[in-house]
């Protein structure tokens, strides 16, 4: 009849109008995600705030040093202590940019300086690494919440070491190079076998300290390339700008900072 094949055209209508309005909101619900704590946020922010979530739960956090934890690159200041200062701060910037390899750039710098025990020495007392801004209440901040805190290092244990001391953290929980020397304090290379003399070491830092110690969330932050190449096996990397702006590492980080106050606040609030 008629009014049967009218019933079955407006059938097929609302069938196909409901088949559509649900194709809607399922789009309207994929532009969302559930956060651990049931908030909904768009897609789109997801990214940052399930960075921060991870931050916030964090069992461990690794910085970088130089350009990082403190304003130099303690490399450029022992170049400029050594009178080679332009040639190696050059370098400096090619292997922060990631253009060529972390151990490369490195035992081509030190050739050039050649550091003897002694200047090394005299580096640190008499220009003493300036701490940057808002370090120390972010590294006695995580403290209180029990959390460990590490540094890992391109740059050199025995100013690494000064650092620790002044941010209360333990010796033990530093990765860096180790430069060696002559029994008459002359330069004699680095030791090549430290993880953090190589391009992806910082990784390599990181998946053993998760295996040593069983962390179940361990954050990297830090301005270089070399920093952001540990992400993973760090569940989240910040890039830090704070110091120097590396090009490469503000446009791929999810996360960038420019103070440390950003992440003390973060603390804060929760």
């Amino acid at each position: 009849s008629t009014w049967g094949s009218q019933h079955r055209a407006f059938s097929h209508r609302s069938a196909s109008k409901m088949a559509q309005l649900r194709v809607q909101a399922s789009n309207i619900q994929n532009d969302f995600i559930y956060l651990s704590h049931n908030r909904k946020v768009p897609k789109r922010m997801s990214s940052i705030m399930e960075m921060k979530e991870i931050f916030l739960s964090a069992d461990a956090v690794c910085f970088d040093v130089d350009s990082t934890v403190i304003k130099e690159e303690g490399i450029d200041e022992l170049a400029k202590f050594c009178g080679v200062g332009d040639a190696v701060a050059e370098m400096t910037r090619r292997a922060m940019g990631g253009s060529v390899t972390f151990k490369a750039a490195l035992t081509a710098r030190l050739g050039l300086i050649r550091p003897s025990y002694e200047q090394v020495q005299k580096l640190i007392s008499e220009h003493p690494p300036q701490l940057t801004p808002g370090i120390r209440e972010l590294v006695s901040r995580l403290h209180q919440r029990g959390v460990q805190v590490f540094l890992i290092s391109g740059g050199f244990q025995s100013i690494v070491e000064h650092v620790a001391s002044q941010l209360n953290i333990p010796t033990a929980n530093i990765y860096a190079n180790r430069l060696k020397f002559y029994f008459n304090g002359e330069y004699a290379g680095f030791d090549e076998t430290q993880p953090t003399a190589e391009s992806g070491g910082k990784g390599q830092v990181i998946s053993y300290l998760k295996e040593q110690f069983q962390f179940k969330k361990v954050v990297m932050i830090g301005d270089g390339a070399t920093d952001m190449e540990a992400c993973p096996p760090a569940d989240c990397f910040i890039g830090f700008g704070g110091n120097v702006v590396r090009k490469q590492v503000k446009e791929k980080a999810k996360w960038y900072i420019t103070h440390f106050d950003e992440l003390l606040k973060e603390l804060e609030e929760r």
